[in-house]
């Protein structure tokens, strides 16, 4: 079937062009249509078997260089290198399968946005169906609670509304109606007579043709195009291809040039080869892989308990190395419900209104800052008693706490009525209802009737616009005045800038008393003041992005709202000063190609935007050279979170919005996000340790190896050993240092630069240096123990311990690039000093087992070596404490 836009086309025309009647479908026709459009429900993602898992692990540059450094050593004979190396990468693969099937154990189920049961009307019958056995043409009836199963064409509906937000980021519910529209071209929140599947109905009843099921919905079409999007690669995968290349480069160029050395002084082919396979060996950091997949365990751990969940592990350096931050507004900044904040007299005072939600915690304070209730002030009572009795919907507490039903604004008015010390229930009960007339759109109004003390009186609270023409009089001072509408305006202008939803409130009498009153009696009344509501900010947002800013994280909001909330709430978050900030949908659909990069720089806000333009606003962020994380809790949000480097859904979001994620925030908070990229700057940090740890004791090694093959000894260490320092001794070190407390200061620097590699100018000098020293007093005690006549195996077996001491030491300097090892406690990671003493003790015990003696050629030494030993490689810490001092 032709697709076509549903809601410029007539009811009748779509009973035709569907083949249905207002009796239903019958069930053979059912039976039909689900063979041709298929179930009613969106693909169900396919979970990564745990055989995927694994084989994920071995997708990393590193593993692919010691994959083939363990197929050359056993190629060559070597075969307890080849063991030691194949053992540490599946070790390797082994943690970090785990850590990802725990955590997509961890994940909720993420497709159960259409599992629901519909009153449905079939063959002249109304049944309850499963909202999958739905099919084009279906008459469904809805009411209040209800989740919208399809995209329906309204066919009759009765006071309406509607909660869009999971679809199109509006905080308010709107209200839909069953009326013709012949504009084909509006945005989903202006299709007033259709709904769309994975919205609410809040309050009121409807029935109407289901026109689009399963992908073919709204909520479909951003499920299908999501499966299109590339996705952008984690920052850590980026920079450790980068790095896996340079350090291949490193390995190929001095394997090559040492080779050359060598056979250009006549030594065997043979002799070489192996030379060169301990050269490579000793140049490849073995125990990286393992290291840095426990580091980003320990983070995911850490953010586990700061309530964030990751879904993939390499997403855990991810947040913390994101430039930009694209936040969707509606339950994320804010807390996604309709909130009483002042009350604005006409011209005469404001109060604020404290609390949030629909539960009546907080109170009414004046501008001097004093509490008030009930009884303070003549005019204000008439205010909300006004607005509390020409009100639709219900808040009352039970033993399960505050429960409301109807209307979004008119609960919110109803809380901040208890505040104010007036219970809607006692209220009603002294008065006398006489007629009530429903808020309707096309009125914009609601009222009530009612007799008080043997006088008739009306209540009325609508839009400013409807309901000032009913006004004769207005309240100054206490003083009964002509009312000034053009004043009004002004006020009423001023608190919508300020992005207020208001409600005039209005009250009066009638002079004639009747059985029934219409709308036509409603006149010659009193102008009492606004009600201003606002979806408001959640507690942490403002302190949330304030760190970001002092992080150099830049934070936009992007949302489906009006520009004038958004903007309200970017000057509250201190995000936006001016409308000049703000850009809407609209006007980004009138920029040229290319031209929306060139404004990313000045807008911070991006206001009544769809889901496709979001996602055209990350893909921009990223090309200008962004590394970008979206937050998000809708079905709207999906592209861009998919697009994005890391998305982040919140807790209570749409399911789609989780499933397209690399992280959840549990608690909805966006402060856990604050959280997460401090511990992401942590974790990179930590990554950085070990590799700094890895790469300056590799570099030891190769520069001892030059040294003695241009003085023309024989190689200090054979590969064995070169394994047994990667992989056993600093591999200890390096996983215990992967644990080490985050620095404070890291949150005060700005985010790194996306294109910048792991090794930056300092840790370059600090690599070259400490592997310099090391390689010096190694390469001066080799020379000396065979010029002294020591045979090879014994002055190896010295040469290895000096090694294993250097890295013992070294560990300490590798806790910070800038601060000073004795200025760090040891309690800031006691793993550390238990890994430090479990390496010096293996190598120990190992010197005394006569199957490691004959593995890796070593014997006992006197504790006297031993002491001399560790004085000469305590010197390397001094060394880096004075250039840490100068830097």
């Amino acid at each position: 079937m032709k697709k076509m836009t549903w809601h410029n086309q007539k009811v009748e025309d779509i009973f035709i062009k569907l083949n249905t009647t207002t009796n239903g479908l019958k069930n053979d026709e059912v039976q039909k249509r689900l063979l041709k459009f298929g179930k009613n429900k969106l693909p169900a993602p396919k979970k990564p078997s745990i055989f995927k898992i694994i084989f994920n692990q071995f997708l990393n540059p590193l593993i692919y260089i010691l994959l083939a450094a363990g197929i050359l050593s056993f190629i060559i004979g070597d075969k307890k290198d080849s063991f030691f190396i194949f053992l540490v990468i599946f070790i390797n693969a082994a943690i970090g399968s785990f850590q990802e099937w725990k955590a997509e154990k961890s994940a909720e189920s993420l497709q159960n946005l259409l599992k629901i049961l519909i009153k449905a009307k079939r063959d002249k019958s109304e049944l309850t169906v499963n909202a999958e056995e739905l099919v084009p043409g279906d008459i469904v009836i809805l009411e209040s609670g209800n989740k919208v199963p399809a995209d329906v064409r309204l066919i009759s509906s009765n006071n309406l509304m509607v909660d869009e937000s999971l679809l199109t980021g509006e905080s308010v519910a709107v209200e839909k109606k069953a009326v013709d529209i012949e504009e084909s071209d509006l945005h989903l929140s202006e299709r007033i007579n259709m709904l769309f599947a994975g919205s609410v109905i809040t309050s009121g009843r409807a029935t109407g043709i289901v026109v689009d099921t399963g992908l073919n919905t709204e909520v479909g079409k951003i499920a299908e195009a999501i499966t299109t999007i590339d996705t952008s690669k984690p920052a850590l995968i980026h920079r450790m291809e980068e790095f896996a290349k340079h350090i291949s480069y490193v390995v190929i160029v001095a394997c090559v040039f040492i080779a050359a050395i060598e056979l250009f002084r006549g030594q065997p082919f043979v002799s070489v080869f192996f030379m060169i396979t301990a050269l490579a060996v000793s140049a490849i950091p073995e125990g990286l892989p393992a290291a840095v997949t426990v580091a980003l365990s320990v983070g995911m751990s850490r953010m586990s308990k700061r309530n964030v969940l990751i879904r993939k592990l390499t997403a855990v350096e991810g947040l913390g190395s994101c430039t930009c931050i694209a936040s969707d507004k509606t339950g994320t900044l804010t807390i996604n419900k309709q909130t009483v904040r002042m009350l604005a007299l006409a011209n005469d005072g404001k109060f604020d209104v404290s609390g949030e939600g629909y539960a009546p915690t907080g109170e009414v304070t004046s501008e001097d800052n004093n509490k008030v209730q009930s009884g303070y002030n003549h005019n204000l009572d008439e205010l909300v008693k006004t607005s509390v009795i020409a009100n639709e919907a219900s808040l009352n507490k039970t033993d399960q706490g505050w429960i409301s039903s109807g209307d979004a604004v008119d609960t919110a008015i109803l809380a901040m009525g208890y505040k104010y010390g007036f219970n809607q229930t006692e209220i009603i009960n002294n008065i006398a209802t006489i007629t009530e007339i429903p808020y309707e759109s096309e009125i914009a109004y609601s009222a009530r009737f009612y007799k008080d003390n043997d006088k008739v009186k009306i209540a009325v609270k609508g839009a400013f616009e409807v309901i000032s023409p009913f006004c004769t009089t207005m309240i100054i001072n206490g003083d009964i005045v002509d009312i000034n509408r053009d004043q009004l305006a002004v006020q009423a202008n001023s608190l919508a800038e300020q992005g207020y939803r208001l409600i005039a409130v209005a009250s009066g009498a009638s002079q004639e008393e009747k059985n029934c009153y219409t709308h036509s009696d409603i006149n010659s009344l009193t102008f009492l003041g606004f009600i201003c509501l606002i979806d408001p900010l959640r507690v942490e947002s403002a302190s949330a992005i304030k760190k970001c800013k002092e992080a150099g994280v830049k934070v936009l909001m992007v949302t489906g709202d009006h520009p004038a909330t958004a903007l309200a709430i970017g000057k509250q978050l201190e995000i936006a000063k001016t409308r000049k900030d703000v850009i809407t949908g609209k006007e980004i659909e009138a920029l040229k190609d290319g031209e929306l990069k060139d404004i990313l720089s000045s807008k911070t806000i991006f206001a009544r935007v769809t889901p496709i333009q979001k996602l055209e606003i990350v893909d921009a962020l990223i090309k200008i050279g962004n590394y970008v994380a979206v937050t998000g809790d809708g079905v709207n949000d999906a592209p861009a979170l998919r697009k994005a480097h890391i998305g982040v859904a919140m807790g209570s979001g749409t399911d789609i919005a989780k499933d397209v994620s690399s992280m959840i925030v549990t608690d909805d908070n966006f402060s856990s996000i604050v959280s997460g990229i401090e511990e992401g700057r942590y974790t990179y940090d930590n990554i950085r340790k070990v590799i700094y740890l890895l790469i300056s004791t590799g570099a030891a090694e190769i520069f001892l190896f030059l040294f003695s093959l241009l003085a023309g000894l024989p190689i200090p260490l054979v590969a064995v050993q070169l394994l047994w320092l990667n992989l056993v001794t600093n591999g200890i070190q390096g996983v215990a240092l992967s644990f080490e407390k985050g620095e404070p200061a890291s949150m005060k620097k700005p985010p790194r630069n996306p294109e910048e590699g792991i090794f930056n100018k300092l840790m370059v000098q600090e690599t070259i240096l400490s592997g310099l020293v090391m390689a010096l007093f190694a390469f001066t005690c080799w020379l000396w123990l065979i010029k002294s006549g020591w045979e090879e195996t014994q002055a190896r077996n010295i040469v290895l311990l000096l090694m294993v001491l250097f890295e013992n030491i070294h560990v300490f300097n590798c806790r910070s690039e800038y601060t000073s090892a004795f200025k760090i406690p040891f309690k800031n990671n006691i793993l550390l000093v238990i890994g430090v003493l479990m390496a010096q003790g293996i190598h120990i015990l190992s010197m005394q087992i006569p199957l490691m003696q004959n593995v890796l050629k070593v014997k006992p030494v006197e504790p006297v070596t031993w002491i001399i030993l560790l004085v000469i490689s305590s010197i390397l810490l001094f060394i880096m404490e004075i250039f840490k001092k100068v830097k």
